[in-house]
């Protein structure tokens, strides 16, 4: 087979039925689209290390926010969800990091209303793509945090939660949250439909990183901004309208140790 048409059969091969285990797995069980964007979110930004560790403190999550998590944000009160929330950690992350990004969430979609909003607000369709929305995306959250914590710096779990695509980081987690929910297909949402699937760039880590070296599809060793680039335009050469959809089947190949 060609590489188009082993892309093309992966694709195909991991449909819904094979999506757990992957943090996607939560999105799927709520309906209302307020709940998919928040918890999308947030399972996105603690997408990251063993993926049993990630299930894990998701479950924790979807137990503390009773699966509501919308719910849960727009109620958030410091002093009474501390308890909740008191303890739960992962990895890079404090109590108190977690605490500020449902502070800042509450703020977010109380002056916004979504996520999708704040979003837009920094995207053009002029851009190559999400780049430089992606950036003002992320600093929003970052000075939002600021202003809560009355503090000119965020703490190194906050700066982690929030990466920026200027300083080179590949911003997996940013750009996996942008892929749920912008693509639409059996497993993506596609609830942001103002921004077309081929603006989004592929999230890279290093499942990702090790397959799409050994397909050729990127010549950079370290994973980075321009490494997800690269990768995202050589497979634009087999769907220039949505490139993206690609990654899950990638990434779960490269997961489970299969062959290409």
């Amino acid at each position: 087979m060609t590489l188009e048409q082993k892309l093309n059969f992966h694709y195909k091969a991991f449909d819904k039925s094979q999506i757990s285990p992957d943090p996607l797995q939560f999105l799927h069980l709520f309906k209302n689209e307020k709940d998919i964007e928040s918890f999308g979110f947030i399972a996105s930004v603690f997408a990251y290390g063993n993926v049993r560790q990630i299930i894990n403190t998701l479950d924790k999550i979807l137990i503390i926010t009773n699966a509501k998590p919308q719910n849960f944000i727009t109620n958030f009160n410091r002093s009474e969800n501390w308890i909740k929330l008191k303890g739960l950690k992962h990895r890079f992350y404090t109590d108190e990091d977690i605490i500020n990004l449902f502070l800042a969430l509450q703020s977010i979609y109380k002056k916004e209303g979504s996520l999708k909003n704040v979003f837009l607000k920094y995207y053009s369709g002029d851009n190559k793509n999400i780049k430089e929305a992606l950036s003002g995306f992320s600093n929003a959250f970052i000075n939002k945090i600021k202003l809560k914590t009355n503090k000119s710096k965020v703490s190194l779990g906050v700066r982690f939660m929030f990466p920026l695509p200027e300083l080179g980081s590949a911003c997996k987690r940013m750009n996996l949250f942008l892929r749920w929910m912008i693509r639409k297909d059996d497993l993506d949402f596609g609830l942001w439909n103002e921004i077309p699937a081929n603006k989004l760039v592929i999230p890279v880590d290093t499942h990702v990183a090790r397959i799409c070296k050994q397909l050729k599809l990127t010549n950079y060793k370290n994973v980075s901004w321009k490494m997800a680039e690269e990768i995202t335009d050589n497979l634009m050469k087999f769907d220039p309208v949505d490139p993206v959809k690609y990654d899950f089947a990638i990434c779960h190949i490269g997961m489970r140790k299969m062959e290409f």
